[in-house]
């Protein structure tokens, strides 16, 4: 079974190169969406567990925005994608235009609940995309879900359904910004976490030897 948390710089480089084609695609898809130009990066990609996770989030208390969604397929697992409610709100904005838009006002908002769920599948898309292309390994997203709560609550919940004795995520971190020199960089994290015997499936078909 794949180590996962001493996979080594090689390993980690094929992930990263997997976001970036992933963060292309995405930037791609939200630019034709926007009508204007939206750049994507993946600055890291990292092997943390579920403390570590806590630690990244700000603490299991932390109250953050999360799309969850199911992969679906050949390689099952789970995949988050996390904002504070800061970036939320400012991505919110950008897409919306809606300089007034608050996160308490989500729920009676359709176009902010719309974008949020928008951004979802579309990173979601992108990244499994790329994933299934490497590796010719059919993965699907499921619908995403929105959840605002706490990070202890929504993180949880994802590490208990895939195994209580298994809580390693792959962190791919994602940079959104638009062309403009006065738009705010939007900061989030992709926290994608495969069911464990997914981890061979994928190693496997990289080519990578994981003894």
């Amino acid at each position: 079974m794949t180590n996962i948390e001493h996979l080594t710089n090689y390993q980690l480089d094929i992930l990263k190169e997997i976001g970036n084609i992933g963060s292309g695609n995405a930037a791609t898809a939200l630019s034709k969406l926007l009508d204007r130009k939206i750049d994507m990066e993946v600055p890291s990609v990292r092997i943390v567990d579920f403390n570590e996770i806590m630690e990244i989030v700000g603490g299991p208390e932390e109250l953050i925005v999360s799309v969850f969604l199911r992969i679906q397929g050949q390689a099952p697992g789970n995949m988050f994608f996390v904002l504070s409610p800061l970036e939320a709100e400012t991505f919110v904005r950008q897409i919306t235009h809606s300089e007034s838009f608050q996160l308490a006002d989500l729920e009676e908002d359709e176009m902010a609940l719309s974008a949020l769920h928008e951004i979802g599948n579309i990173l979601s898309g992108s990244y499994l995309s790329a994933l299934s292309d490497f590796t010719l390994i059919n993965m699907q997203p499921s619908v995403p879900s929105l959840t605002i709560d706490m990070a202890g609550a929504i993180l949880m919940q994802g590490l208990m359904e895939i195994s209580q004795d298994y809580d390693y995520a792959i962190i791919i971190d994602t940079i959104i910004h638009e062309e403009a020199e006065d738009k705010e960089a939007i900061q989030g994290h992709f926290f994608l976490l495969p069911d464990p015997e997914s981890f061979d499936k994928i190693f496997e078909a990289l080519g990578v030897n994981n003894k």
